[in-house]
């Protein structure tokens, strides 16, 4: 994988990365908690084929952890920046979790910059018991407990099996998780938490690919399914046996949904559906 590399907009420097020596460019934002690496497994499998922009979101990993209230247009401009100054014009888009969130709202605001968009293990149309459990995570969050919160998320975010067979892999994701700081994830996570683009998704006109796991709590299949429905030629994908981090769990999965829909030669149907 390629060396980082460091971009300063306004009060933050992103932490990024390029990798690939494909025609495609493509945008890939990670969630919350997490950094660019958690795209190393799809990044690695599309490098033939993309060139592929990944970064530490403000806040996280090797970007700027500034302080305060983060808003979902503070993503957003400091993408679009990073975008610039890589030479991405237009591009594909893929967002996860956090990401997804951002991505669309990037593809709302400017639809002009995005080619393709990719929605993995994203949330929209949350009904009132899946906004309760998300704002009183938050609001745990914000009451410094931090560690308490992380451990209740394994179950949600990876099978017992996957943590059985890779106890390596999730020690490190602990000990990455630990580094994080507990005012920057709580103002990133009150971003996911307080947002909501339901009722604005069918102003999407991009191809657009959906894909969630199927025993995912938090961006569950319905809410794939209400994306799906209001993306006027999406396509959507439910993963069987998976939950939350479909990209650290099934990165060849994700790589082969993505670069098939991303590489147009390979996908001339652009309304199909799988469930």
């Amino acid at each position: 994988m390629a060396d980082s590399r460091h971009f300063t907009v306004g009060p933050v420097t992103l932490n990024y990365r390029l990798d690939g020596r494909g025609p495609e460019p493509l945008v890939c934002i990670h969630g919350v908690g997490s950094y660019l690496e958690a795209w190393s497994g799809v990044a690695e499998r599309l490098a033939d084929r993309f060139t592929i922009l990944t970064f530490d979101l403000r806040g996280h990993g090797g970007s700027t952890r500034i302080k305060g209230r983060y808003e979902i247009d503070d993503f957003v401009g400091e993408t679009l920046a990073l975008a610039d100054h890589v030479g991405f014009g237009r591009f594909n888009l893929a967002g996860f979790s956090l990401g997804g969130l951002i991505a669309q709202r990037l593809t709302l605001t400017h639809p002009e910059r995005v080619k393709r968009l990719v929605l993995l293990s994203t949330v929209a149309g949350r009904n009132p018991e899946e906004r309760r459990r998300v704002l009183d995570r938050l609001a745990a969050l914000q009451a410094g407990q931090p560690g308490s919160h992380y451990d209740a998320s394994l179950s949600r975010w990876l099978t017992e099996g996957f943590q059985e067979r890779n106890p390596e892999l999730i020690q490190g994701l602990r000990e990455r998780n630990a580094g994080n700081d507990p005012a920057c994830y709580a103002a990133a996570y009150r971003v996911l938490a307080e947002t909501d683009f339901g009722g604005f998704l069918d102003q999407i006109r991009c191809p657009t690919l959906i894909a969630t796991g199927e025993e995912d709590i938090g961006s569950n299949p319905r809410m794939a399914r209400t994306m799906h429905d209001s993306i006027p030629g999406s396509e959507l994908h439910i993963l069987p046996g998976l939950r939350h981090s479909i990209l650290i769990e099934a990165p060849d999965a994700v790589a082969r949904l993505m670069g098939r829909f991303l590489t147009p030669a390979d996908h001339p149907k652009e309304t199909a559906s799988h469930g």
